[in-house]
């Protein structure tokens, strides 16, 4: 018999591409900065990343966030030079993200609809709530979760919260996500279980090593595999 109540499912990355159009909107604001400052794109890259490390407590995450971030860089790093029209061009490459088309990863609906029909599914996902309310509009799979959280942190103290309006023990619920610091770290550390589907690219303050011999961990390539790690975690 299963020993799993409630699975859980990140969002961005997991279940629809994400971060390349973030990776697509920074290469933008690298080549605006090219025509003031003669610098490498990698330092331009760890100054908007510090930039949005100090701001994380009043933006949060997300698109707005980052393209706040990316005006107050573009003004550190011009010192002041940035003109109106560049700083113009930084909000609508801001947009551009906002508007990007939901891609699904492919097999993420047989996935999902495969866990559902064993467990009860959640959607905890973290960023603007107008942004990541319209993608999970878009997505088309919204019917099949119980319950659709978005939240602006994932941590221990956001899961555990989580998990009692759920009514769900920690050592019955398993997440699954591409992000090993938000997605899968909390979990484990609250006695719950994991399943880590890496993506090719990762926003710079999601890194963290995973500890792939955790016990009550599973790692994966891609969405087909996603409901057999479920069961076997289950089983364990």
């Amino acid at each position: 018999m299963t020993t799993l109540q409630m699975v859980g499912f990140d969002a961005d990355d997991t279940l629809w591409h994400s971060e390349t159009w973030y990776q697509d909107a920074q290469a933008q604001f690298e080549a605006l900065l090219a025509r003031y400052i003669d610098v490498g794109d990698a330092q331009v890259r760890e100054r908007l990343l510090a930039t949005e490390r100090a701001n994380l407590r009043l933006f949060g995450y997300g698109a707005k966030g980052m393209t706040l971030s990316m005006i107050e860089a573009a003004i550190a790093l011009t010192d002041g030079r940035i003109g109106g029209a560049e700083i113009h061009r930084i909000t609508e490459i801001g947009k551009g993200v906002l508007q990007h088309p939901v891609e699904l990863l492919p097999g993420v609906r047989e996935a999902v609809e495969a866990v559902a029909a064993r467990h009860r599914v959640v959607l905890i996902t973290k960023g603007d709530l107008f942004h990541q309310e319209r993608k999970v509009a878009e997505s088309g799979l919204a019917d099949l979760f119980h319950r659709i959280e978005i939240v602006s942190e994932k941590d221990e103290r956001t899961y555990a919260r989580l998990l009692e309006e759920f009514v769900v023990p920690a050592g019955r619920f398993a997440m699954v996500g591409n992000s090993y610091k938000s997605d899968i770290a909390p979990v484990l550390a609250l006695g719950g279980y994991g399943v880590h589907m890496p993506y090719h690219v990762l926003f710079g303050l999601e890194h963290m090593e995973a500890d792939a011999s955790h016990p009550r961990l599973a790692t994966v390539e891609q969405p087909s595999q996603i409901p057999g790690a479920i069961e076997r975690l289950a089983q364990a």
